[in-house]
């Protein structure tokens, strides 16, 4: 049979077509300016960079020459570095073009906004300013920012994972299996931003345009080839990686999140179809959709729109026509599971992967279908994939106790059933669940998590979360509002304790031998907002600190 070009192939293609060859590594391997921006950015001229765009350039302000050139691009005053040009955008609340003052001071050589922050800014510069002015400067901020870095993403193997549960540890298993190959590679996610093996702060899923380009570019200048990185639905929807070039695109599933920022789950579906759909501007050039739930199946047809066969291949896991299926299903004393993945080849491969759940045997036949598909062979990927745990992601926390203490950042109703029902099928012993709710998000999934766990668990503790800055009684309120439509003679035993700590402290006094004791909501998170304040918090530290707390005082009975 004639083999399917891999995206490798496509991309040497593409590069020869181009005439784009990579960037050599620095020699220097540390990672300036917290690894996130290049150490040698290119030099743009600002005449080229508004031919690009579309934008006039203009002068204003007072006496002196003004800039030609620009070496970065930011849209946070507080962010900007000598020789950038600043993004001042219009707000809901407030111009950008109000911060230009505090964005030149910092050395910003100019400002990119539209006809009425050009105003603004020529009412503040006091020296010769130049201006680029575009009537919706967000819908080419991406452009922009690709410009202004020297198209980055052009130049390496971008794969994008969207959906709603799985995409960090999907994301990991594929970084995995491809170094395992020898990539060498950059990771954007949730938990962290890593560049060839070095861990930046993450604040976002996706990054905004900006900053998404100078990583890319900060990658590109360390000998990254390929790119792993999460997608968010609002990513996707607010322009964060317009002009990023994916070359595989990937969908696990979906499930109710985020209804606060999307009208319902058709309008969040849409967001995430902008990976895949015909005609949108970052619709990646191959993609792998898992096919387990109706939206996937959805998703592959919307990826398959005028394209030819070989550029869309779906995974199973449940029974279904997939062009990666998976049998034989197992898992050994120590959690570790196993699996046949039947290729679309016909040839079968057995993979281990350390994670418990059937969900994340989907997101690792996931992550092998994308390896494969970005040029790896399955044996390497399989390798990488059987060494990788997720940083709160099903994250055990043992410190010699009798009884299992889990952490996962399970915050929405499909993914605290999964997370529940995997550890209900890997134990005989009682569960404990300690669970909350974001505020300012989604309202309608809190009452649907607090039946979730009070049907599924032994013992339930609702708790604050992220309370940000609503009341956080009024949060908890709706989960115990929830638990309360589960019939009393099935219903948990519930506890409500706002203060996070002492609700983990009462799951761990509660276990006894055999048990299991899961903190939901936060899992890699080392902050807990409140009143919009973050204070220190890690589930992980405080779990670790009640059972050992715990194991001083002697022990469960």
């Amino acid at each position: 049979m004639t083999a399917t070009p891999t995206v490798t192939e496509h991309r040497r293609t593409a590069r020869q077509e181009r005439n784009l060859e990579p960037v050599p590594s620095s020699p220097d391997p540390s990672v300036p300016a917290g690894g996130r921006r290049p150490e040698h950015p290119p030099v743009t001229r600002l005449d080229d960079l508004a031919a690009a765009i579309g934008a006039e350039l203009t002068v204003v302000g007072g006496a002196g020459r003004p800039a030609d050139t620009v070496t970065g691009i930011d849209l946070r005053a507080q962010d900007v570095l000598p020789g950038d040009l600043f993004a001042a955008l219009p707000g809901a609340h407030a111009h950008g073009a109000t911060y230009a003052r505090a964005a030149l001071d910092r050395g910003a050589v100019a400002v990119f906004t539209d006809p009425a922050g050009a105003e603004i800014v020529a009412g503040i510069a006091s020296a010769a300013t130049a201006v680029l002015i575009h009537p919706e400067p967000r819908a080419v901020l991406g452009a922009a920012s690709a410009t202004v870095y020297g198209d980055p993403s052009e130049r390496m193997q971008i794969i994008g994972i969207t959906g709603t549960s799985g995409k960090t540890t999907t994301a990991y298993l594929v970084e995995a299996g491809l170094a395992a190959a020898g990539r060498v590679t950059g990771l954007v996610g949730t938990v962290e931003i890593r560049v060839a093996g070095r861990r930046v702060p993450s604040a976002l899923t996706t990054p905004e345009a900006p900053q998404l380009h100078a990583l890319f570019a900060a990658m590109l200048e360390r000998g990254v080839d390929t790119v792993v990185m999460e997608v968010s639905s609002h990513a996707l929807a607010l322009g964060r990686v317009a002009a990023t070039r994916f070359d595989l695109g990937a969908f696990t599933n979906l499930s109710q999140d985020h209804l606060d920022f999307h009208r319902d789950l058709d309008d969040y579906f849409d967001a995430k179809a902008r990976l895949f759909a015909a005609g949108s501007p970052v619709r990646a050039e191959r993609a792998i959709v898992c096919v387990d739930d109706r939206w996937g199946r959805r998703m592959a047809a919307v990826a398959a729109v005028d394209r030819t066969p070989d550029v869309v291949q779906t995974v199973a896991v449940t029974e279904g026509d997939a062009d990666w299926t998976v049998t034989g299903e197992t898992t050994d004393p120590s959690g570790t599971q196993h699996f046949d993945l039947i290729a679309p080849d016909g040839s079968t491969h057995r993979i281990g992967v350390r994670l418990p759940g059937r969900y994340n045997i989907a997101n690792a036949a996931l992550a092998v279908a994308l390896c494969v598909a970005a040029g790896v062979d399955v044996d390497s990927a399989a390798r990488g994939v059987a060494t990788v745990d997720v940083p709160g992601r099903v994250e055990r926390i043992d410190r010699g106790q009798n009884y299992l203490a889990v952490v996962d950042y399970a915050h929405k109703p499909a993914a605290l059933d999964a997370v529940i029902t995997t550890l209900r099928r890997g134990t005989t012993g009682r569960i404990a669940v300690v669970v909350g709710a974001g505020g300012d998000r989604d309202r309608e999934k809190r009452p649907l998590m607090g039946a979730i766990a009070a049907a599924s668990a032994d013992f339930v503790v609702i708790t604050d979360d992220n309370p940000r800055t609503e009341d956080p009684a009024s949060i908890r309120a709706a989960l115990l509002e929830g638990t309360r439509t589960v019939p009393d003679d099935e219903r948990a035993e519930i506890h409500e304790i706002g203060d996070r700590a002492d609700a983990i402290a009462a799951a761990v006094a509660w276990a006894r031998p055999g048990d299991v004791v899961l903190v939901a909501g936060k899992g890699h998170e080392r902050g807990q907002e409140i009143d919009g304040v973050k204070h220190p918090f890690d589930d992980r530290e405080v779990l670790a600190a009640a059972v050992e707390q715990q194991q001083r005082c002697g022990g469960t009975q």
